[in-house]
């Protein structure tokens, strides 16, 4: 690991300009779809929005050594199709060379950083689609949390829509992570009743001028079929962290039989699962596709 980074910063610091160049040489994913027809992707953009507990330790993800070691290896398992991350941690993994044939989406709004006061200020100061087109990359993705007691949030669905538009114009993936959420003691939850998630899909499937390009990353609730039945968009579930890892991966299985899903997009349940055999929690997802 050790070896890794110096070569990183040494890149980093003398060659700068080389993460460009690797944008510019990358070999791109035909589909974002592996060969059974589906699609699984590594999220690891959890950090910028200072979200880096995992269990009970609240910096497991801020080693970005570590968690470059993790990413390599979740990427380089059979089936995994792209991997979901800030500019910091994909240009990482472009000096490493570990994304060719890779799916890569750019997370694009990091700015509602997690306890704070703010939270659903969710602004876009990460990827744009300017710069996604440019790297050559596939697609976009924004958190989009609904909250109908934050006067913030007009100005979340609105930045959700512009960047919609600006993706679809590209013909770039837009992928929209809705959640209705609600703040209680001081804190922002998010709703994960099947019926507040409907009413989050419905909302953010009617966000931009277009929905050719857009896909829901979704959560994985009670009454799945009717909570998809809402929408006919394209969507991938999101993992989270779980406690019971049987018991999600059971959930994520289920779902994966709905007609409008086309895989997972899973972060810390894969890179560290309680074990902390990183191949065997991502090998066990791609199983289940």
């Amino acid at each position: 690991m050790t070896d890794m980074l110096r070569r990183i910063v040494a890149r980093r610091v003398h060659e700068p300009e080389a993460i460009a160049e690797a944008a510019a040489n990358r070999v791109r994913a035909k589909s974002p779809f592996n060969d059974k027809g589906r699609t699984m992707i590594i999220a690891a953009d959890h950090p910028a929005r200072g979200a880096t507990a995992v269990g009970g330790n609240p910096s497991a993800m801020a080693d970005r050594g570590e968690l470059l070691e993790r990413l390599c290896l979740a990427l380089e398992r059979p089936g995994v199709t792209g991997v979901l991350a800030t500019a910091d941690v994909l240009d990482d993994l472009l000096l490493l060379g570990v994304l060719d044939g890779k799916t890569v989406l750019g997370s694009m709004n990091r700015t509602g950083l997690v306890g704070s006061s703010f939270e659903i200020d969710d602004r876009f100061a990460g990827h744009d689609a300017e710069a996604i087109e440019r790297l050559r990359f596939d697609g976009g993705k924004m958190l989009t949390r609904i909250c109908l007691e934050d006067p913030a949030t007009p100005g979340v669905l609105e930045n959700t829509a512009k960047a919609v538009n600006a993706l679809a114009g590209r013909k770039l993936i837009a992928l929209v992570e809705p959640f209705l959420s609600t703040w209680a003691g001081g804190r922002l939850t998010n709703d994960l009743s099947p019926d507040a998630v409907i009413r989050s899909i419905t909302i953010a499937a009617g966000l931009g001028h277009s929905s050719a390009y857009t896909w829901l990353k979704l959560p994985v609730v009670d009454e799945m079929a009717r909570v998809l039945a809402s929408s006919t968009l394209p969507a991938v579930l999101l993992g989270g962290e779980v406690k019971d890892a049987d018991a999600a991966f059971a959930a994520w299985q289920r779902a994966l039989a709905l007609p409008t899903v086309q895989g997972l997009v899973v972060g810390r349940s894969l890179l560290y699962p309680h074990d902390g055999d990183v191949a065997k929690a991502v090998d066990t997802a791609v199983g289940l596709l």
